[in-house]
């Protein structure tokens, strides 16, 4: 007896039992032998695959952050990656090693090194790397970075082969704008470049120390002058000139307002220049006259009036006036303080041989004609700070008659 297994063309699967007698019957045609030949061998490949394929190992892979899972014969880790058309260098990440056996629910990890153009804080160099990002490269070089260095491209940016990374680490300075002061972070490499990362804008007449072009320094210091130029307009008085003129018909002594004097005014623009909003420089642009000044002019008595009679001359036979006694002291053009003008202006150092009385004025009036006694005719022409009320200092050339003189109550006439 002889068993057949067959598939027909519909893929139905049928078991054929008959002798073998039956098999080589002349009856039994050749087509349909060559039916039953061929469904055999299908089968026969059939289960061999079957069996193949139930042999498999299942690994799980994560092929550059791909996850996929396979069914594989491959004995080792390279075999596999071999199989799936993988070339893995030796700078890439592969997890397990590659020579590790295969086997079911392995979990195979393969990530491409990528080359990357790496710029650290202006030195450029190119870099291989299985770093996913670019904060995780950075960390690669165990760089830490803080909030105020400069990364570019950002920290969680995919870094794709051939990119170009830069970071640059910040560092403070010390910044003077004008009259504040404070410190600052940067990561630039000239004064315009840090003054640009600080929105800072300068004026036309601003000054930076140190220069626009030069490096900054850690802990360095960058300075801005501000520098502004305004214009000031001021208006200033013109002070009058005093002049004398000698008037004959006023007492020697006495002086006169003729014409009062009026001040002038005058108008001054400056252009001031100003750093950190104190003045540095002021020049002049043009002045123009507002009003004219008006000199004041004073007459100055030069009648002399002062009698030279003899000390002690009674004049009682052709004088008159009013009396009253007083308290006396003398002085000299040469006692301490004393300038040797009197108050009306009278030059007593000039004229050693003049009769003069300081005196107080709301008593004596200034330039009276008086009679002293045991002085003599005299002009009353000057004052004193202890010349008050009924007392008088009579003049003397000497400092001896002075002091001869001493302290004494005298009677005045006062004549006009």
């Amino acid at each position: 007896m002889t068993i057949l297994f067959f598939i027909d063309r519909k893929g139905e699967f049928y078991i054929a039992i008959f002798s073998m007698r039956d098999l080589f019957s002349k009856s039994f045609s050749k087509k349909r032998l060559t039916i039953i030949l061929t469904s055999f061998t299908v089968l026969a490949v059939t289960m061999g695959t079957m069996f193949y394929h139930g042999t498999k190992k299942t690994v799980a892979l994560t092929i550059d952050g791909q996850e996929k899972v396979v069914k594989t014969h491959a004995s080792t880790v390279q075999d596999l990656l071999k199989d799936l058309k993988i070339e893995v260098s030796a700078k890439d990440y592969l997890y397990p090693s590659s020579n590790t056996k295969v086997k079911d629910d392995l979990e195979v990890v393969w990530t491409p090194a990528r080359q990357v153009t790496l710029t650290l804080n202006g030195k450029t160099k190119n870099v291989w790397t299985t770093a996913g990002t670019v904060g995780e490269l950075l960390k690669e070089y165990k760089l830490e970075v803080k909030n105020e260095d400069k990364v570019s491209p950002s920290l969680d940016t995919a870094l794709q082969s051939k990119m170009k990374v830069a970071f640059e680490k910040a560092f403070l300075l010390h910044l003077v704008d004008g009259t504040k002061a404070n410190q600052v972070w940067s990561t630039s490499t000239t004064v315009a470049d840090f003054l640009k990362q600080q929105g800072i804008i300068l004026n036309e007449l601003d000054r930076v120390e140190p220069g626009l072009n030069d490096q900054v320094k850690e802990k360095g210091t960058v300075k801005i002058v501000r520098v502004e130029k305004v214009t000031d307009v001021v208006e200033e008085p013109i002070n009058f000139a005093v002049i004398s003129k000698k008037d004959s018909n006023l007492p020697k002594g006495k002086e006169k307002i003729v014409t009062e004097g009026k001040k002038g005014l005058k108008s001054k623009q400056f252009v001031v220049i100003k750093e950190n909003g104190k003045e540095v420089k002021r020049t002049l642009l043009f002045e123009k006259l507002i009003r004219e000044k008006q000199d004041q002019v004073i007459a100055v008595g030069t009648k002399n009036l002062v009698a030279h009679v003899s000390r002690g001359s009674d004049p009682s036979a052709n004088s008159s006036g009013r009396e009253l006694w007083v308290s006396s002291t003398a002085y000299t053009a040469s006692c301490n303080g004393c300038s040797g003008i009197t108050a009306t202006g009278f030059n007593l150092r000039n004229n050693p041989g003049a009769k003069i009385i300081a005196v107080d004025p709301r008593i004596i009036p200034l330039g009276s004609k008086v009679y002293v006694e045991g002085y003599g005719y005299a002009i009353a022409a000057d004052t004193g700070s202890s010349v008050r009320g009924n007392k008088v200092d009579v003049f003397f050339s000497t400092k001896s008659q002075a002091y001869k003189w001493g302290v004494r109550k005298v009677k005045i006439r006062i004549l006009n």
